[in-house]
């Protein structure tokens, strides 16, 4: 559909290079896109280094996302302080953020370099994102053999949170929580799913309900069923599955995966190859039928690309 990020496009809130772009509906209605290391330059390192930030936008009709706001003011700030490069960690990246009531939930991972992840804390935004202070949940990184890094979360109809967490290094599998929608910030209210003796059940130790390099994630309750895209790592793609209950994922076999969008070489993409993509995040808005989602993309080498795209999936209903 296009870009979301980059010169001309987020020019003015002097953030020309962002990934992630991880989107949630407030509770006031509007929608908020969560980035993760920005710079003001159009290449990584281009000068005031933040993250997270966050945007409001909007989906139309046709074409790509619209920018309203900045968090922060006319320029996209921080959304807490901290000085990057310190001696305790050197970025903090989201890694999913939810909506429950009147209140916003954000996780974040606390890297020393990335994918040293030291631990995760959950922060909260009484004021649809306008401003965020750190609950009391911190997750060491080590937890559960460094599987509760990186998570994405989905509210569901019988009031718990969906927890589905990896590493942040690309090569682990995911692990299933879930947790009462008021009592998230309360790590020991998580309960994992998990199967002993042949049995499947919540509190026994986690066990894997999706294999492969998993990475960036995307877990959310969409028309009765629940959907998950993920960036496979491994295959070099985005995949998708839609479920009947996050549960399920335990037992969905691989043959149900649907790929979205592949990777591919640079100077050989087109509107379903993208080189260097992850990421891969369900803007709120999209049906089955009408998926939308943020993509990101990053040139190692050159530092340029470095951006958010949105994508638009037609009918994945018929092929799952």
């Amino acid at each position: 559909m296009g870009d979301l990020t980059g010169p001309g496009i987020t020019t003015r809130f002097r953030m020309e290079a962002a990934d992630l772009g991880i989107p949630a509906r407030t509770p006031d209605g509007r929608l908020l896109f969560v980035f993760g290391d920005t710079f003001e330059e159009a290449r990584v390192g281009g000068g005031w280094w933040r993250s997270p930030v966050a945007l409001y936008g909007y989906l139309p009709a046709d074409g790509p996302v619209g920018w309203t706001a900045a968090v922060g003011g006319g320029h996209a700030r921080q959304l807490r302080s901290y000085p990057h490069d310190g001696p305790t960690f050197s970025t903090v990246l989201p890694t999913d953020v939810i909506t429950i009531g009147t209140d916003m939930y954000l996780h974040v991972a606390v890297h020393q370099g990335f994918g040293n992840v030291q631990w995760s804390e959950i922060w909260r935004s009484p004021d649809a994102g306008e401003t965020w202070q750190p609950t009391a949940a911190r997750f060491p990184g080590t937890l559960h053999g460094g599987l509760f890094q990186l998570l994405t979360w989905g509210l569901g109809e019988d009031g718990y949170v969906y927890v589905l967490s990896t590493g942040f290094q690309r090569n682990k599998p995911a692990i299933l929580h879930r947790v009462p929608a008021d009592r998230i910030t309360d790590p020991s209210s998580y309960r994992p799913w998990g199967r002993r003796a042949g049995t499947w059940a919540w509190g026994n130790p986690p066990t894997a309900v999706l294999d492969g390099g998993v990475g960036e994630m995307c877990l959310r309750p969409l028309a009765g069923r629940w959907i998950l895209t993920w960036f496979d790592a491994g295959g070099y793609r985005i995949d998708a599955l839609v479920l009947d209950t996050p549960a399920a994922l335990a037992g969905t076999p691989a043959a149900n995966r649907v790929t979205l969008i592949r990777g591919g070489a640079w100077g050989q993409e087109d509107d379903a190859h993208v080189a260097q993509l992850y990421g891969g995040y369900v803007i709120p808005g999209s049906t089955l039928d009408d998926l939308h989602l943020t993509v990101s993309q990053w040139n190692t080498a050159a530092g340029w690309p470095y951006h958010v795209m949105h994508f638009r999936i037609r009918g994945l209903t018929g092929k799952t």
